[in-house]
C-alpha cells in the first residue's frame, strides 16, 4: 500500500506546481495583490465580529424597545422590570451552560456571563431613558469597545497562548469524564506527555477522598479513555496520603516486539546488570539480583504462552556468558524443549523427577558449607570477592518436586550464600506454593494471567492496587510487570516486555562464552555429594572448552571419618561412638527388638509340638540376652567381626554408588546384613550411624539417599 500513497502524493504535487516554472502564479481574479488582501481579510474577519456586534446590536435593540415602551411611564417601567428579570435569567443560563473544566474555561465563563449581564443591563436602562442620550450613549461607546477588545484578547489566547497555560483541572482534565468515573474530588495537575506513549500527571484528592478510592476507579478511567485495562495506573505518594501520580499509556511502543539485547562483553561478573527487555516508555528493563542490597529470590508466573520461556532463556543466556557463575535448571515437564539449544551453559540440567529430588535435597548441605566458607572469609553475604561461585537454581513447577518445608528452608537460607532461587509456574496458589515459601520469593515477574485475582499470588499488593494487573492471558506474550531484583520501586507499576530470542544466535553465544565460564567451586561441589558428582548432564566451561560429552564420574570426597581401604579397616576410630550415640542406638534397638519379638511370636504355632525345644517355655519366661558377637546362625570362627561386618555393608553401599543408584530402602541391604551375620536391629543402628556421619540422609520412613560413598578415599 505504501507505493500507492507515494504515487498519489507525487501526482498531487505535480498537478499543483507547473513543471519548469519559477514565476508566482496569480490566484483568483485579483491576481497576487487580491490574494494577499483576501488572506488578510480572512484572518481579520473573526476579530472584527465583536466590534461589529458591539456597535450595531445594542443601539438598534435599545432604539426599538424605547420606541415600543419608552414613551409612557407605566409601560416603560413594566418593560424595564421585565427586561431586568429576563437579563438575570440569561445571566444564570450563561454561567451554567459555559464549560469551565480548566483555568482558561473559567475565564471564558466569567467573560460570557459578564457580557450578557452588561448588555442586558444597558438595554434595560436604554428602554426607559433612550439609547442616544447621556449617559447611555457614553456607556455604549466605552463599554462596547471594552467588550469587543476583551473578546479579541480571548481569541488570541485560545488560538495562540492557550496551550502554554499550565492546566489544573478537576476530574483529570475531562469534566464529563470526572463525573462518570467518580473523580469529582480529584484534582489533576501538570499533565504532561513523556513523548514515549505515556501521559503522566500529579493527583491530589480533596473532601475526605483517598488515593485508594482513585485506584479503585482506574479500570473505569481506562475504559472511558479506550485504553487497555492496565493502561491507567495510579501510584500513591509515600510521603503524602492525599497525593499521587496517574500514568496513562496512550500508545504501545512495544507491540512490534523487543529484540534480544546481547551482553556488553563476555566474562562479566554476576553483579553486572542483566538487560532482559524494555519498559512501556522505551527505557531498558534490567535486573541486578546479585548487586542488590539483598538477594531476592524470583517468582515467575503466567499462563501457557504468556512468555515465561522467552524470559527464562534471556536471563539464562546472559548469566551463561559470565564468570564466577554456575547454573542449575530443573524442568521435568518440557525436558530439553525450552533450553536444549543452550544446554552447554548449564552446569546441571535435570529432566527426571528422581534426579530433581536429589538436587533439591542436596541443596541444604551446600548452603551450610557455603555459609561456613563465607564466615571464614569475613563476608556476611556473597560478593565477587568470595572464592565461591554465584549460583542460580531455576526450578519449573517446583511444587511437584519438593515439599513446602524443603523449599522454605532453601529459600530462607540460600540468599545470603549467593544462591539465587527462581521458581516458575502457571499459578502460585497456596496449593502449589505455600504462603511461607512465597513470602521468601520477594522478586517477581508476572506475565499474562486469565483471572485478575491470580496476579495477587505473585505481585505485591501495592502493585495490583495501583491497577498494574496483567489480565490479558496469552494474548500479549512477553508483556509483564516485574518487581525486586534491583528494579526501582517507582518502576514496579510500568509494563515491560521481555526480548525475543533466536535459537541459532543464543547457541553461538553460549558456545563462545565457554572459555570464560567457571566451574562450580570445590566446596559446593563436595557438599552436594554424589548427587552432583553423578549428575546426568555436565555443561562446558573454561576447563573443558567445546566438550559436550560428560566426563567420567568423579566421586565427591567422603568425610575423613569414613576413609576405608579394601578389606577390614585398620583405623577403628571411625566406629567409636559417644555415650549419647550409644544411648540413642540402644533405644532404637529396643524398639526394633520389640517389633522383631512380636513378629516372631506371631509366627509361632498356637499348639507347639510337644518335643520342640521351646515347648516348655511360656511368654513370661526370661530369654537369655543375645549379644551381637554371639551368633545363632554361625559356628564359632565363621561370623565376621564388627569391623568386617561394617565393611561388608559399606561395600554394598559403594556398589549402589558405582551403579548410579543413590536412593535405597533398608530392605535392599538385607543380603549384606545376612552376609555380615547380623540382624535388622544392627542394620538400623548402622544406618543411623552413617546418617550422623553424613554418608547417607534419611528422607522419610524407609527411604534413604547416599550422599557419599563410604569407601571413597580422601
Amino acid at each position: 500500500m505504501a507505493p500507492r500513497k507515494n504515487t498519489r502524493k507525487t501526482a498531487a504535487a505535480a498537478a499543483a506546481v507547473p513543471v519548469n516554472s519559477t514565476e508566482i502564479v496569480p490566484v483568483g481574479r485579483g491576481g497576487f495583490l487580491g490574494h494577499i488582501a483576501g488572506h488578510l481579510a480572512g484572518k481579520a474577519l473573526p476579530y472584527l465580529s465583536p466590534w461589529a456586534g458591539a456597535y450595531t446590536l445594542p443601539p438598534l435593540a435599545g432604539l426599538a424597545t424605547n420606541e415600543l415602551w419608552g414613551q409612557a411611564p407605566l409601560s416603560a417601567g413594566l418593560a424595564s422590570a421585565a427586561l431586568a428579570v429576563g437579563g438575570a435569567g440569561l445571566t444564570v443560563v450563561a454561567w451554567k451552560s459555559t464549560p469551565a473544566g480548566s483555568t482558561f474555561g473559567k475565564i471564558r465563563r466569567a467573560q460570557v456571563t459578564a457580557s450578557v449581564a452588561a448588555g442586558m443591563g444597558w438595554l434595560t436602562c436604554a428602554t426607559a431613558a433612550g439609547p442616544f442620550g447621556h449617559p447611555m450613549l457614553d456607556l455604549w461607546l466605552f463599554g462596547g469597545g471594552l467588550f469587543a477588545a476583551s473578546w479579541n484578547l480571548r481569541q488570541l489566547l485560545r488560538n495562540g497562548a492557550a496551550g502554554e497555560i499550565p492546566a489544573e483541572e478537576t476530574g483529570g482534565g475531562l469534566a464529563a469524564l470526572a463525573e462518570a468515573i467518580g473523580w469529582e474530588k480529584v484534582r489533576v495537575k501538570d499533565a504532561k506527555g513523556t513523548g514515549k506513549g505515556t501521559v503522566k500527571a500529579a493527583l491530589e484528592v480533596t473532601d475526605g477522598a483517598t488515593i485508594e478510592d482513585v485506584q479503585g476507579t482506574a479500570k473505569k478511567a481506562a475504559a472511558a479513555l479506550h485504553l487497555p485495562p492496565s493502561g491507567v495506573v495510579v501510584t500513591p505518594d509515600p510521603e503524602d496520603a492525599a497525593r499521587g501520580t496517574v500514568s496513562m499509556r496512550v500508545a504501545d511502543l512495544l507491540k512490534d516486539g523487543v529484540q534480544f539485547i546481547p551482553p556488553a562483553a563476555l566474562g562479566l561478573l554476576p553483579t553486572d546488570d542483566i538487560p532482559v527487555g524494555l519498559y512501556a516508555d522505551g527505557e531498558l528493563w534490567v535486573l541486578s539480583p546479585f548487586a542488590a542490597a539483598i538477594l531476592q529470590h524470583l517468582l515467575v508466573m503466567g499462563v501457557t504462552g504468556a512468555g515465561k520461556s522467552e524470559f527464562c532463556r534471556t536471563v539464562l543466556a546472559h548469566l551463561m556468558c559470565r564468570r564466577k557463575m554456575s547454573i542449575f535448571l530443573v524442568d521435568v515437564a518440557k525436558g530439553r524443549q525450552t533450553v536444549g539449544h543452550i544446554v552447554d551453559g548449564l552446569d546441571w540440567f535435570v529432566t527426571e523427577e528422581a534426579e530433581a529430588k536429589r538436587l533439591v535435597r542436596a541443596l541444604p548441605a551446600a548452603i551450610k558449607a557455603r555459609g561456613d566458607v563465607l564466615a571464614d572469609e569475613g563476608l556476611d553475604q556473597w560478593t565477587p570477592d568470595s572464592s565461591l561461585t554465584a549460583m542460580l537454581v531455576w526450578i519449573e513447577e517446583a511444587a511437584d518436586l519438593a515439599d513446602f518445608e524443603e523449599l522454605q528452608e532453601i529459600a530462607r537460607k540460600a540468599r545470603s550464600v549467593g544462591i539465587w532461587l527462581a521458581i516458575s509456574l502457571q499459578r502460585a496458589t497456596w496449593t502449589n506454593v505455600s504462603t511461607d515459601v512465597r513470602a521468601n520469593l520477594q522478586a517477581t515477574a508476572c506475565f499474562g494471567v486469565d483471572d485478575p485475582g491470580d496476579a495477587s499470588f505473585c505481585l505485591p499488593d501495592s502493585v495490583t492496587a495501583a491497577g498494574a494487573i496483567p489480565a490479558w492471558g496469552s494474548e500479549r506474550p512477553g508483556y509483564a510487570f516485574s518487581t525486586g531484583m534491583g528494579i526501582p520501586q517507582e518502576r514496579w507499576t510500568t509494563e515491560v516486555r521481555s526480548t525475543k530470542t533466536d535459537r541459532a544466535y543464543l547457541t553461538a553465544l553460549v558456545q563462545a562464552a565457554a572459555a570464560v565460564r567457571d566451574p562450580l567451586d570445590e566446596t559446593t561441589a563436595a557438599a552436594l555429594g554424589q548427587a552432583y558428582a553423578q549428575r546426568s548432564h555436565r555443561g562446558t566451561n573454561r576447563t573443558t572448552p567445546g566438550v559436550q560429552a560428560a566426563a567420567p564420574a568423579v566421586h565427591a570426597p567422603a568425610p575423613a571419618a569414613l576413609t576405608a581401604i579394601p578389606g577390614a579397616p585398620t583405623d577403628r576410630s571411625a566406629y567409636v561412638l559417644e555415650d549419647d550415640d550409644m544411648s540413642e542406638i540402644e533405644g532404637a534397638a529396643a524398639v526394633e527388638l520389640e517389633e522383631a519379638r512380636a513378629e516372631i511370636l506371631g509366627a509361632i504355632p498356637a499348639d507347639p509340638e510337644p518335643d520342640a525345644d521351646y515347648a516348655h517355655l511360656s511368654l513370661e519366661d526370661d530369654v537369655p540376652d543375645v549379644d551381637d558377637d554371639d551368633s545363632l546362625a554361625f559356628e564359632d570362627g565363621e561370623r565376621p567381626s564388627t569391623e568386617e561386618a561394617r565393611h561388608i555393608l559399606c561395600v554394598e553401599l559403594d556398589g549402589f554408588v558405582q551403579a548410579g543408584r543413590l536412593e535405597f530402602e533398608p530392605a535392599d541391604l538385607i543380603p549384606a546384613t545376612v552376609a555380615a551375620g547380623r540382624k535388622r536391629p544392627w542394620m538400623q543402628n548402622e544406618l543411623k550411624r552413617l546418617a550422623d556421619l553424613g554418608v547417607i540422609r534419611r528422607d522419610g520412613h524407609g527411604q534413604y539417599t547416599i550422599l557419599a560413598s563410604p569407601l571413597q578415599p580422601v
